[in-house]
C-alpha cells in the first residue's frame, strides 16, 4: 500500500486531472425520460415507464389498464402484494410467448414503493415481485451490488463479462456485480456474487466497506433502464487473485488506475460500472464513514 494512502485514495493519485474530472462526471448517471413514452403507476403509485406499443399491450392484456391524460393507470383491484405481483407476472408471461420480452432468467426481482433509505429494512414488503427481465421492459428500478476490488497500490481487479450474457456481453465489469433477488439481502447477495464470479470466499463479511448508492437511468434496448446501485469496495492482497466459478466472466484483468479510465472513456466498460465507480470514490473523498445509516449494510 502507497504510505499513508488506502487503496482507494491510491487509485485517485495516479490519476491525470482530466481523468478525475471525466470520472467524477460519471456520477451523473440519471436522464431525462424519453420522448415517445408514458409514466404508469399502480393503485395510484407511480411505477415506471413504457413507450406507447407497450402501453398499448398492457391496456390490451392487463385488466385494470387505461390511460388517462398521458398517463398509464393500472388499478389492480389486489389488496396484497402477492395478488398484485400474480397479475402482472402473468402479462409478462404473455408478453415473453408473443416474443415481445426477451432475456426471461426465471428470477424475482422486487419493486418497493418507498426507498429514501438503502438499503431497505428486511421487515418492509416490497410493493410487489416479478420477473428480473419485466423490469426493464415495463420502466421499473431494480436494485443491483457492485463490488470494486482494489489492490494496495491502486490497481483494480476487473471482470470481462461472458460474450454470452444477455446484458453487455464482453463488456468490462466491476469485480463482481448482480442485482438483489426478492428475499434477499443486499450484503448476502454481495457475498454470493463474490464467491460465484470471482471465487473469493470472505470469512469476515465486514471486509466488504459501504460506498454508497448512486441511480442510473438510460435506454437500452429492452426497454428503460432504472437501477439503484449499493456500491461496496473490498481491499484485497496481492496473494487474493479472483477466477470466475460460474461462467458468467470470460477473465479478470489488473487494471492501473490509467488503463481503467481510458477503457472506460473508449467505452469498454459498462455504464454501471463507471457509475458505480465514481461513486466509491466520490464516497471516499467526501470523508464519509462506511458505517453511517446511508451506507450501512444489512
Amino acid at each position: 500500500m502507497t504510505p499513508g494512502l488506502c487503496p482507494e485514495q491510491a487509485f485517485w493519485s495516479r490519476l491525470s486531472g482530466p481523468q478525475q474530472a471525466w470520472l467524477a462526471s460519471q456520477l451523473q448517471a440519471q436522464h431525462a425520460l424519453p420522448v415517445g413514452g408514458l409514466v404508469w403507476s399502480c393503485d395510484g403509485i407511480d411505477i415506471g415507464w413504457v413507450s406507447h406499443d407497450r402501453a398499448q399491450d398492457m391496456v390490451a392484456l392487463l385488466p385494470g389498464c387505461t390511460i388517462v391524460q398521458g398517463r398509464l393507470q393500472w388499478q389492480s383491484g389486489a389488496h396484497q402484494a402477492l395478488q398484485r405481483s400474480q397479475a402482472l407476472q402473468t402479462f409478462l408471461v404473455q408478453q415473453s410467448a408473443h416474443g415481445r420480452l426477451s432475456g426471461w432468467r426465471g428470477e424475482f426481482f422486487a419493486w418497493w414503493s418507498d426507498t429514501p433509505a438503502w438499503p431497505p429494512a428486511l421487515d418492509v414488503p416490497p410493493f410487489l415481485c416479478v420477473e428480473r427481465a419485466g423490469f426493464r421492459h415495463l420502466g421499473m428500478m431494480s436494485h443491483a451490488v457492485h463490488i470494486h476490488g482494489f489492490l494496495p497500490q491502486g490497481d483494480l481487479w476487473c471482470g470481462r463479462r461472458s460474450s454470452h450474457k444477455a446484458t453487455d456481453p464482453g463488456l468490462l465489469d466491476n469485480l463482481a456485480a448482480g442485482g438483489l433477488t426478492a428475499g434477499e439481502s443486499p450484503l448476502t447477495t454481495a457475498l454470493r456474487e463474490l464467491a460465484e464470479e470471482a471465487s473469493l470466499h470472505l470469512p469476515e463479511p465486514g471486509r466488504l466497506r459501504g460506498s454508497g448508492v448512486i441511480r442510473t437511468q438510460r435506454s437500452e434496448p429492452q426497454g428503460w433502464h432504472d437501477e439503484q446501485l449499493l456500491v461496496y469496495t473490498l481491499h484485497l492482497s496481492e496473494q487474493e487473485t479472483p477466477a470466475n466459478a460460474d461462467g458468467e466472466v470470460q477473465e479478470f484483468l489488473r487494471l492501473s488506475p490509467g488503463e481503467v479510465v481510458a477503457c472506460m472513456q473508449s467505452g469498454q466498460f459498462t455504464a454501471d460500472a463507471c457509475a458505480s465507480l465514481a461513486q466509491s470514490l466520490a464516497w471516499l473523498m467526501a470523508g464519509s464513514d462506511a458505517n453511517t445509516p446511508s451506507g450501512k449494510v444489512r
